[in-house]
């Protein structure tokens, strides 16, 4: 049986005063618990009472007051709601979460709104974050947020506004540029972008391949759905030219690992000099010194995903069949990536003038 009761606190001169908010006395398990109703009135704070204690009847969570619910709590509700529900990459919601925990820990969700969304938006374009990133994680803070709504920690949901961001990237690598640009790559290096020009995956998932992911007899490559940002297994088989090629860089492989004593189980290895065996990292700067050598600076590595896409569309790939290749969950970035050069414009002009004169040619 609960029980609502007033506590009281010592003056300085030594006497005591009764405080004027009430308390909540009820038992959980045989487990005496005492929360502070936030109430004056002693028929709110009853109801109050009433409320806990129905919860407990139905074996209801018993949630910690709205106005003192922190940020730390809602943070570990998400990462609690993301890890059960498997709907988000736990790396990128680490990510994400790493910046906002830092800002915003310790906080009352309820001093939580959009003067203080701002104030951290300030702090992570002072460190140089770009708005698509700081959007990417007041996002976050918004699912979070939603989350503890829903949950009974907050009780109105505040209005986040985000940054205008830059208009999409829209670079992509023609067939002839990137095969000026891979002849300045040392291999297996150029290996490894035309796997990603190919099948227009990111760079880390074709430089975390293994032997295991790829079946030499049919052309197969397997990616696991951990290593893919999407978290889906994805398949794909590779053209005749790029499965000769990984059969000849199989072949070097071996013999390294002869010489070495040791098993290397990832397909892109340094195969000579004093680094030979380890695998391949982060060649970004490799890949500006060939675009420049190339007579093409500027160009990213992410740009041969894009391409990758657009190429498959131009020879004919059902789009659907495309983004399983590529791992494009959404047709709205898929359709980013799927992007019209001046040469595809000039060649909707010929088929127009073609329609038009009743010829083609």
């Amino acid at each position: 049986m609960g029980s609502l009761y007033k506590k009281r606190r010592k003056r300085s001169d030594g006497s005591t005063v009764e405080e004027r908010i009430w308390w909540a006395k009820f038992y959980q398990n045989g487990r005496p618990i005492r929360e502070s109703t936030g109430a004056e009135k002693e028929q709110e704070a009853r109801r109050f009472l009433k409320v806990r204690e129905g919860a407990v009847a139905s074996g209801q969570p018993i949630l910690p007051r709205a106005d003192r619910a922190r940020y730390d709590e809602a943070a570990a509700a998400l990462r609690a709601h993301y890890t059960t529900t498997g709907t988000r990459n736990l790396v990128e919601v680490e990510k994400r979460l790493k910046h906002l925990d830092a800002f915003f820990a310790g906080r009352r969700l309820v001093g939580i709104g959009g003067a203080e969304a701002t104030g951290y938006v300030a702090h992570r374009q002072t460190e140089g974050a770009a708005n698509g990133t700081v959007n990417r994680e007041l996002s976050m803070l918004t699912r979070m947020l939603r989350l503890a709504y829903e949950q009974g920690r907050l009780l109105r949901l505040p209005v986040i506004r985000k940054l205008r961001e830059a208009t999409p990237r829209a670079g992509f690598v023609e067939a002839e540029t990137f095969a000026a640009i891979r002849k300045w790559l040392p291999e297996p290096h150029g290996l490894a972008v035309a796997l990603c020009y190919t099948l227009a995956w990111r760079r880390a998932e074709v430089l975390g391949l293994e032997w295991r992911h790829i079946d030499l007899d049919s052309g197969a490559v397997r990616l696991d759905a951990e290593r893919s940002k999407n978290d889906e297994q994805r398949e794909a088989f590779l053209t005749p030219a790029l499965l000769a090629e990984l059969k000849a860089h199989r072949v070097r492989v071996e013999a390294l690992q002869r010489r070495l004593g040791r098993v290397l189980p990832h397909v892109f290895v340094r195969v000579r000099g004093r680094m030979a065996g380890q695998r391949i990292g982060d060649f970004r700067k490799r890949w500006m010194k060939a675009c420049a050598a190339a007579g093409e600076p500027g160009l990213l590595l992410h740009d041969l995903r894009r391409s990758g896409v657009r190429n498959m569309v131009r020879a004919g790939v059902k789009e659907g069949v495309a983004m399983k290749i590529s791992g494009h969950r959404t047709r709205s970035v898929f359709d980013r990536y799927n992007i019209t050069s001046t040469k595809d414009l000039q060649e909707a002009a010929r088929l127009v003038a073609g329609t038009i004169l009743g010829t083609t040619g």
